[in-house]
Parts: structure tokens; sequence; C-alpha cells
């Protein structure tokens, strides 16, 4: 009777020991398998039914700020509103949500008087709230200092502007206004690094008299290439250029002092900072 038992635990441990043996074959087998054939993931041939949709990227509100001479103010404008305000209101219409938080140009203004201003608390808090400023200046540094303009802003007679006028007289006021641009830009930068400032380029109001077309081209040209070479050093800066919307059009978009532009002509800067921004 005990051998009988002992051969049936012999036979029963046999038995186990050749399952067990089994089970570890095959799984090898299908290991080896998984390694030589890896299931990876589905070909682009075989699509899921169904993909996540993409998460829709919050807008966040702009609160813009203007800050410069005439041109920031919207003088020459008989609406008022400017390129600021078209620009407000051509963002709202796309769907933006922006508010202007404030306009603060100043007619006449230099670079010189807008060094000044950014030390005053006012203008300093209202960029410290923007995340766009809108920024406009030179214009006068290089025309009205160049005596082209009376101080009242109207034109002066061609006879005077063909004594005063040269080349010479207009780049002159070029180097040191370019150096005060670049440390307005990087103040303005200082007070607000978070800010993104879209500067507008100049144009020449002068390009439709003979005697002003070669010097008016050539300072505005080299002042917007300083511009742009101060801009492109900074990621938070975008030059919005105007030289090619006035050329040869002067007739359809200066208003009657011929100097600062009309509703039509800050329409069509409003678009070009639209453009920009958006």
């Amino acid at each position: 009777m005990a051998l009988n038992d002992s051969k049936w635990t012999w036979r029963t441990v046999s038995l186990i020991s050749i399952v067990t043996t089994i089970i570890l074959i095959v799984g090898l087998v299908y290991a080896v398998r998984d390694i030589i054939y890896p299931v990876g993931e589905a070909s682009g041939t075989n699509l899921p039914q169904q993909t996540a949709a993409p998460v829709t990227e919050t807008v966040k509100k702009l609160k813009v700020v203007a800050l410069g001479d005439s041109l920031a103010k919207g003088t020459g404008d008989n609406t008022g509103e400017g390129f600021v305000k078209r620009t407000v209101s051509g963002l709202s219409a796309k769907g933006v949500e922006v508010d202007l938080l404030g306009n603060m140009g100043i007619n006449g203004l230099t670079t010189a008087g807008l060094q000044s201003k950014l030390d005053e608390d006012g203008i300093d808090y209202a960029l410290h709230m923007a995340n766009v400023i809108l920024l406009s200046i030179g214009g006068n540094d290089l025309f009205k200092d160049s005596n082209i303009l009376q101080n009242s802003g109207a034109l002066q007679s061609e006879s005077t502007i063909d004594q005063e006028l040269t080349p010479e007289s207009l780049l002159a006021a070029l180097p040191e206004a370019v150096e005060r641009l670049g440390k307005i830009l990087e103040k303005i930068t200082e007070i607000n690094p978070n800010a993104q400032i879209y500067y507008m380029g100049l144009y020449n109001p002068f390009g439709d008299i003979p005697d002003l077309l070669v010097p008016g081209n050539q300072a505005v040209a080299k002042w917007n290439n300083a511009a742009m070479d101060i801009i492109n050093k900074h990621s938070n800066m975008t030059l919005v250029p105007t030289f090619d919307l006035f050329n040869k059009h002067l007739d359809k978009y200066l208003s009657t002092d011929h100097f600062h532009p009309n509703g039509d002509g800050y329409q069509r800067i409003g678009e070009r900072f639209i453009q920009a921004i958006h």
C-alpha cells in the first residue's frame, strides 16, 4: 500500500513538473515572439475613430495704452478717433476682448519730451497696467526741429523751405534722436517687461513737394532703419510700417495741415496695427 502511494506521489510530482515546464516554454515562446514581432502603435492607415479635441488657448484681454506725439493723439482726424481708437475698435470687431486704458499722445512731443514724461507717476502707472503699448514718436524730431513747420504746424512757403531744407539739416537731428528712441523703448520695457510694444514707423508727409521728396525720403528711411535695428533686438517690440501707405497717396490720406493724417489715413494706419497685434 505504501509502495503504491509512493508511486502516485512521484507520478503527481512528475506531472506537475511537466505542466510547469510546458507553461514556462509557452511563456518563453510568447516573450521571444513579442521581442521579435513587437506590437506597436496603430499605423497611419488605422486611425482612431475619434481624436481628442484640441485645447483652445484662452486669449487674454488686451489692455491698451497709447503714448507719444500728435499722431498718437489723432490730430488731423475730424472724428477724433485717430489710429488708436480705430485699432481698438477693429480688434473688438474681430472678437478680441480689448480695453483702451488711456491715450497720452501730446501735440508737438519729441523724443526728449517723451523721455521726461516716462518719469511721471501717472504714465508709469498706466504702462504698468497695460499689456499692449502703441507708440508714435520721432516725426517732430526730424521735421519740426528742422524748421520745416511753423510753430502752428502749418507748412511754410516753398521759397522759405528751399532756403532752409537740405538733407543735412534733416539728418542733423537723427543720431541723438535715435539714441533717445532706444532709451525710450528700453525704459518702457523696464517699466513693464511683459507688455508688447508696437512702434509706428515714420512716413514722409512732404513727398509731393519736389524739393522735399529726396531729403524727406532719405531722413525717414534712415530713421525707420535705425528704429528697426533697435526693435529687432527685442522680442517684445514690433515696428508697424506706414511709409508705403502714404507714398504717392498723400492727397488721399493727409489732412489740410499737410502733416497729419486725415480720417482715411488714420484708418489705414489702424489696419496695420490690427494686423501686427492680431
